[in-house]
Formats: structure tokens, C-alpha cells, sequence
């Protein structure tokens, strides 16, 4: 009778127990990192009799989760690639705000600009068209500083949600680090504790969420779980702390870093592949820096070109003198690294607003050649070999005493701060420099149809003391040219030959004509004397408005690559913007997509499918009815057998 009651009460409780996990399953079915439990069982074996081996019914092994390792880590890895390509995508979408198109726009607001100068080249002396130039130049300023203002705010937005994000990794980890050593303490038990692991795989998915991890397992149950190529953030029951420190070069930046034994070690940012925080510090280096870059070098060629051009007229004040400078912007600055040993300085001046690239620079020592420095444009990687003095992509580069050593290296910004201050450096109507500083006449007795179409100064070299005086010698367009002073001497003299559609070139000045001279004409080119009424530097101004004037490249032996207009420039910095967001938008979509596929089949692996769970209930309900009939079978053949003992 004792092994017929052994038999009804081991199903008896095991049914009992798989009811009891089946409820716990059910109860759970919405709980998120769940993983569905399952009572494991086995024969408790057979016994020996002589005719034969009796089983002694079943026994419950273990109480086990459904899950699998493989499919859980794919889960978390397309989970933090999802998690990079979102942010991403949300950060540029708010840079995206930076570049408005239409009259919103820079370009809309460069292009206004250039043309108030129509009505200045129309009406030289009107102060209104002036004033209206003035306030086109304001505009253009503000939705400069503005861009500049909004490039800052981001950057801020980066640093601050970067500090949260290690905030709350630093929290994750922790708690990692004590739920490893709450399952490591039930390793001897001989039993999974799947509450806990469900609890620590949970956290790990959480924490893939800011940044990508790996994990390995070790004997005692624990869980290592690296970051960043093989750092270790987490280890048995020890964590490290994640940090956010200043970059290297720029300290308004922010990189990441892990603390162990009291020293911070930087995390390379191509090491950090997956998660919201590297989304964060490759979004700060790559597209809020680009972006910074395209707008500071169309504030840095216009500003220029326009200030140029503006020295080389006259303006109303009195006595008239050459233009002020319209636009005022930042001024390029170096970073040290950090890491620099020495008290070395380096230093950059713009020499040549159109050459200048959408690009910062590094510079470090040419270890090849003693006095030379390897400056690597940052945009394309392209490194060249230069010394103190030498200019390229239109700026000069100084060194200072003591010279860098070897492991010293500088950021070189030419315009990634020029938009933030710019600033109208003008407020005076009449300091517009609307005349030019020469101005051309016809002989009296000419007999060809040539006539003055344009005069334009393009030289800061001109120098208006001195008169030309141009003789064509017969009808082909040879002619003689003399430089005489205000004492009609003689400075210098020479020939040339004229030919339709190219200007003449002397003294600083281009001469443009119209129709054809014939031998024994004459064109004289002499100071101005009367500003007000000459608009030739206006011209040249509105003529900026077609002027590729913005990227342009040196080729080498004085060959220049085509710069693009200032319109042109800020079109193109909005096309680059726009394909990076669609870019990470298609990006987004896709690893949201491969993220939820990941999770779903992980889930049908692991989580609670209520219909078959509610089937199961009615199985292990029937089991445990059957093991309880048992026990009143044998209960009720104990008591005949006691019935007929006692007869």
C-alpha cells in the first residue's frame, strides 16, 4: 500500500507544483523581461522485485525559464543599434531647424543684401538706399548669430543629456553588479534562480539602450558585461563608473571615459558602436560640427568679400575716404590638446576668405622633417607637410616659443566660431564705399563707337594719385598706356593689346568697353572728384551677388578650383543637411524594424502565451485529480485489506 500511496502523493505534487508555475506564468503574462518557467521532471526509477522492475512514479528536478541565450543577445544588440539610429536621427532633425529654406533662409537673406545694391549703384548719393543696404546687412548678421546661437544650444543639449545617460548607466550598472552577486550566492543551491536572471537580462537590455555591450559568463553564475571594444563596466559583483569629461581639445565638448583605481580613460568614439550616448558624442563631432563649419565659412567669405570689395571705394564722408568694414566676424581660434606636454602655442590668420573650407583642422610635428607640422584637414582626412608662414585653404599658420613637441597636437578652427560673433560693423549710411576711387573718360576727338561699360577697382594696390592714359595706335586694339603722377611725370609706360570681352588691367583697375576703339582714341583714368555721383564700386559689389565666392580650392601652379556663390553655398549646406536626416531616417526605420522582429521572435521563445497556458492549467488539473484518485484507490484497498485482516 506504501508504494501505491508514494505513486498519488510524488503526482499529487507534481502536479501541484506545475500548477503552481503555471499560475505564477499567467500572472506574469504582462510583466516586461518575463520569461516563461516550466517545472522539469523526470522517472524517479524503478524497483526491484522478483517479477520485475515497479516504477516509483516522478520527480521534479528543477523549475526552469524559458529562454535562449543567443536569441536574448541579438535582442539587445539590435536593440542598441536601434537606439543609435534614433537619436541620431532626432538630433538632426533639430539641426535640421538650423538651415530654414526660403526667405526664412541665410541665403535668402546674403542674396537681399547684394541686391540693395542696385538702388545704391542707381542712386549713389540717396541716403534711404544706403540705409536700406544697412539694414539688409543687420538682417543678414542676425540669422548668422542666430544659426551660431542654435549651434551652441544643441551642443548643450548633447552635454547635458550625455550626463544624464552616464547617470543612469552608472545606476544600471550598479544594480547589475548586486544582482550578479545575489545569483552567485545560489550557485551551490544546484537551481537557477530565474527571477534573477530574468531581472539582470532585463537591465542589460536597458542598458544596450544608451550604449552597445557584450557579455560573458563565468562559473559562478555571474555576468561580465563590456563596453567600448573590451572595456569591462561590470564584473562579478564590482562596477565601474561610466564618466562624461571634457573633450580633448574643445572642453564645451564632452567624450566618455571609464574611472578605474582613480583614473579616467577615455573611450575611443569609433569603439562605441551601438546606444543613445554614442549617437550623442558622434552626432557633437560629425554632423553638429560640419554644420558649424558650412555656416561659418559662408559668414567668413561673404564678410570678407564684402569688406574687401568695400576698401577698394569711396564713400561720402569728408574728406571721402576708402569703405569701412560692413561685417565683423569671429575670429579663428587653436585648441590645444590636453594632453600637451609644453606652454607651445600655435596660431592662425585668414589671408583668403574664399579659400577657406567647411573643415577644422589637427596639427602635430612632422617627425620626418625637423621645423615641420602635419596639418590634417578633418573633413576628408587630406594631410600636408608645412612650416610656420605657410598658408593653406586660405589661411597662415604661426608657431610660437618654445615650438610643440612631438605628441603635441592643436585643433585649427578657421570658421567654426565666425557665424556666433558676427556682428554689422557699419552704422553710418555714408561710410558705404559706393564710388570707386578712379574714374574713366573718353577723348573728346575719339572717332571710334568704344565706350566706358565698366570700371572696377580689384586691387588694394591701386593707387589713384596717378593717371593712366590709354592711346589705342591703330583699328586692330594695340594701344600704349602711361602711369603720369599729379606732377605729370612719367612713372611708368607700356603697351597692350584690347580685344572684346577682356578688360583692361592697370594700376589696380579693370576697364571694361563697349564697342570697338579706332587708332587715335584716347581714354584717360584719373582720381575721382566727385563720389557722390559715382556708383563704380557699387557695381562691384552688386557683382559679388554671381561671384563664386565661397570654397574655392588651391589646385596648385596657380590653378583654382570654381568656389560657389554665397546662395549657391547656403543651398548646398541645406542639401547636405536634408540627406544626412533622410539617411537617418531610412536607418531609423530599418533597425526599428529589425529591433521589433529581433524582440518578437525572442518573445515567442520566452514570453507567456496565455491559450497555452490556460491549456496546460486544465492538463496539470486533471493530472493532480487523477493523483488524488489514486490516493483514494489506495486508501480504499488499504481499508478492505484491513476489513478482511480483522475478520
Amino acid at each position: 500500500m506504501s508504494g501505491l500511496m508514494s505513486l498519488g502523493t510524488r503526482a499529487m505534487f507534481l502536479n501541484y507544483a506545475a500548477l503552481q508555475t503555471t499560475g505564477a506564468n499567467i500572472s506574469n503574462a504582462n510583466t516586461a523581461g518575463y520569461s516563461r518557467q516550466e517545472v522539469q521532471v523526470s522517472t524517479a526509477g524503478g524497483q526491484y522485485t522478483g517479477a520485475g522492475f515497479f516504477g516509483k512514479g516522478a520527480q521534479i528536478d528543477t523549475v526552469a525559464r524559458a529562454s535562449d541565450a543567443f536569441l536574448t543577445r541579438q535582442a539587445v544588440a539590435s536593440k542598441s543599434q536601434a537606439a543609435l539610429d534614433a537619436t541620431r536621427l532626432e538630433q538632426l532633425q533639430r539641426l535640421e531647424e538650423v538651415f530654414p529654406s526660403g526667405e526664412e533662409g541665410i541665403g535668402y537673406a546674403a542674396g537681399q543684401l547684394l541686391n540693395a545694391f542696385v538702388d545704391v549703384a542707381n542712386r549713389p548719393q540717396d541716403a534711404s538706399a544706403r540705409q536700406v543696404v544697412l539694414a539688409r546687412t543687420e538682417e543678414l548678421a542676425s540669422r548668422l548669430r542666430a544659426a551660431g546661437e542654435q549651434f551652441d544650444t544643441l551642443q548643450s543639449g548633447v552635454v547635458e543629456d550625455v550626463r544624464n545617460s552616464v547617470a543612469t548607466v552608472n545606476a544600471l550598472a550598479q544594480r547589475i553588479a548586486q544582482v550578479n552577486q545575489d545569483i552567485a550566492k545560489t550557485q551551490g543551491t544546484g537551481h537557477q534562480p530565474n527571477d534573477l536572471l530574468d531581472q539582470r537580462d532585463r537591465l542589460i537590455g536597458e542598458l544596450s539602450g544608451y550604449v552597445q555591450v557584450t557579455t560573458v559568463p563565468a562559473d559562478d553564475g555571474t555576468l561580465g558585461v563590456f563596453i567600448g571594444g573590451g572595456q569591462r563596466l561590470v564584473l562579478g559583483n564590482n562596477a565601474l563608473q561610466l564618466k562624461a569629461v571634457p573633450d580633448t581639445f574643445d572642453p564645451a565638448k564632452v567624450q566618455l571615459a571609464v574611472t578605474d583605481a582613480g583614473t579616467d580613460r577615455p573611450l575611443p568614439v569609433d569603439a562605441l558602436t551601438g546606444g543613445s550616448i554614442p549617437a550623442l558624442i558622434r552626432f557633437q563631432k560629425e554632423d553638429l560640427d560640419d554644420a558649424r563649419a558650412l555656416v561659418g565659412q559662408m559668414a567668413s567669405a561673404i564678410a570678407g568679400r564684402l569688406n574687401e570689395q568695400q576698401s577698394l571705394g569711396l564713400d561720402l564722408r569728408q574728406p571721402p575716404g576708402t569703405g569701412a568694414p560692413l561685417l565683423a566676424v569671429g575670429a579663428p581660434r587653436v585648441l590645444p590638446a590636453s594632453t600637451n606636454a609644453g606652454s607651445a602655442s600655435v596660431s592662425i590668420t585668414v589671408s583668403d576668405t574664399t579659400q577657406l573650407q567647411a573643415s577644422d583642422y589637427e596639427l602635430r610635428a612632422d617627425a620626418s622633417v625637423p621645423g615641420a607640422y602635419l596639418v590634417t584637414r578633418l573633413s576628408d582626412g587630406l594631410t600636408r607637410s608645412v612650416v610656420p608662414g605657410d598658408s593653406i585653404d586660405g589661411f597662415t599658420i604661426g608657431v610660437g616659443i618654445p615650438a610643440p613637441g612631438p605628441n603635441d597636437r592643436f585643433r585649427l578652427q578657421p570658421v567654426s566660431r565666425a557665424a556666433q560673433d558676427v556682428r554689422r560693423a557699419l552704422d553710418d549710411p555714408r561710410g558705404i564705399a559706393a564710388a570707386s576711387q578712379v574714374t574713366a573718360t573718353a577723348g573728346a576727338g575719339n572717332t571710334g563707337t568704344a565706350s566706358v561699360s565698366a570700371l572696377r577697382t580689384v586691387s588694394g594696390s591701386i593707387d589713384p594719385s596717378l593717371t593712366v592714359g590709354i592711346a589705342f595706335t591703330d583699328d586692330a586694339g594695340n594701344y600704349t598706356w602711361t602711369l603720369t603722377d599729379a606732377s605729370s611725370t612719367v612713372v611708368s609706360s607700356g603697351s597692350g593689346t584690347w580685344s572684346a570681352g577682356t578688360p583692361i588691367a592697370l594700376n589696380g583697375f579693370e576697364l571694361e568697353l563697349n564697342g570697338v576703339p579706332r587708332g587715335g582714341d584716347t581714354l584717360q583714368v584719373a582720381k575721382t572728384l566727385y563720389p557722390e555721383s559715382n556708383n563704380g564700386n557699387a557695381l562691384s559689389l552688386l557683382d559679388l551677388r554671381d561671384e563664386g565666392m565661397v570654397g574655392r580650392q588651391d589646385l596648385g601652379g596657380g590653378v583654382f578650383s570654381p568656389g560657389v556663390t554665397i546662395t549657391s553655398a547656403y543651398a548646398s549646406a541645406m542639401a547636405d543637411i536634408g540627406v544626412r536626416v533622410q539617411s537617418a531616417k531610412s536607418s531609423s526605420e530599418i533597425s526599428a524594424s529589425v529591433a521589433a522582429d529581433t524582440e518578437q521572435v525572442r518573445a515567442s521563445k520566452s514570453g507567456v502565451n496565455l491559450d497555452e497556458e490556460a491549456a496546460r492549467l486544465i492538463q496539470y488539473q486533471q493530472g493532480y485529480q487523477a493523483a488524488a484518485k489514486v490516493l483514494q484507490v489506495a486508501q480504499s484497498v488499504f481499508d478492505t485489506l484491513l476489513q478482511a485482516a480483522g475478520r
